[in-house]
């Protein structure tokens, strides 16, 4: 994950002086948007691990699905020739 660079002193300046809020609603303000800046922020790269990895798990499960199915198409085959004899 990465992170974006946030000023918190001069967004607190700049809602005391500009927006005329007090220090504590500034600062709390402030802390909130960095809060949720510095949260998880997906990349392009994130998005493709998890793409891959995603793919891989489906491809695991569908070989899986693949020769549990093929077990049980050659047993009934086995089943049904035993019982034909």
């Amino acid at each position: 994950m990465s992170t974006v660079a946030f000023d918190t002193l001069r967004f607190v300046r700049t809602l005391r002086e500009k927006a005329k809020l007090s220090p504590e609603q500034a600062e709390g303000l402030a802390e909130a948007m960095a809060e949720a800046l510095q949260g998880d922020l997906v990349t392009k790269a994130d998005l493709r691990a998890e793409l891959a990895e995603t793919r891989a798990e489906i491809i695991r499960w569908v070989a899986g699905l693949i020769g549990f199915q093929t077990l049980a198409i050659i047993g009934a085959v086995v089943a049904l020739a035993r019982t034909l004899h």
